[in-house]
């Protein structure tokens, strides 16, 4: 497990070398906001980095509902039973193995491990513009069809879920990296999820966060490079 931080940011990674998966720790005055819970066997490491920082987790938040961010949901809620778990309207559907399309969303089978046995259920449901402490809610869709976003009302940082990917280069969801491609293997949308790339571009973050990858500062040029790049893709149909 690895621990770095970023303003009130602390991004807690697991398998950095191998398969990076991340999920992040957003420091408050009364305790520490989780975001995303990655897989069912680091548990133990995201409970250890929120003790290294000496405050309680008061509130869970998932991006979406795939099980690399959904895993140690269950587990966590042992330890923690009366932590509110919050996750969009629309994914919560997918929480609870729901893989049914609205009629005005594309009718793509939604990828990604959709969790089986999962227990934990949401607390509250988010909706753009929803704020949880200094975090404002982002409906960001593509990766998944309820994906969201999370926008630090006090330092411009943006935790974006797999809305974009850093390992193996910047891109977009649904856009294929060589070197580490499977968030792109997971999206269920690529044009949604380019529509909702560029809405987050346009917030101009400070820090782009993601759930695979490292952290970039100043992201706003990266970003837009990388929906050039999957726009181009789109248009040659590659």
């Amino acid at each position: 497990m690895r621990l770095i931080k970023k303003g009130y940011l602390y991004q807690v990674t697991f398998m950095a070398h191998i398969f990076p998966v991340n999920c992040y720790l957003v420091e408050e005055e009364d305790g520490l906001t989780l975001i995303d819970a990655a897989l069912s066997n680091f548990s133990k490491g995201i409970l250890k980095a929120a003790d290294s920082i000496g405050k309680p987790i008061t509130k869970i938040v998932l991006t979406h509902a795939h099980e690399d961010h959904v895993g140690a949901l269950d587990l966590i809620m042992e330890k923690l039973p009366d932590v509110p778990v919050y996750i969009s309207v629309r994914d919560n559907r997918l929480m609870n193995g729901d893989r049914s399309l609205d009629k005005d969303e594309e009718q793509a089978p939604i990828k990604g491990g959709v969790p089986k046995k999962l227990k934990t259920r949401a607390t509250f449901l988010l909706e753009e513009g929803d704020q949880i402490g200094s975090l404002t809610a982002i409906e960001s869709p593509g990766h998944t069809p309820g994906s969201m976003s999370f926008f630090d009302n006090r330092t411009k940082a943006l935790i974006a879920g797999d809305a974009f990917q850093t390992r193996g280069g910047i891109a977009v969801a649904g856009d294929i990296k060589p070197l580490f491609p499977f968030p792109a293997f997971g999206t269920w949308s690529k044009m949604t999820a380019l529509k909702s790339a560029k809405k987050l571009a346009e917030m101009e973050p400070s820090l782009l966060a993601v759930g695979h990858g490292e952290m970039i500062e100043n992201p706003v040029t990266a970003m837009k490079q990388a929906i050039h790049h999957l726009e181009k893709k789109i248009r040659i149909g590659a």
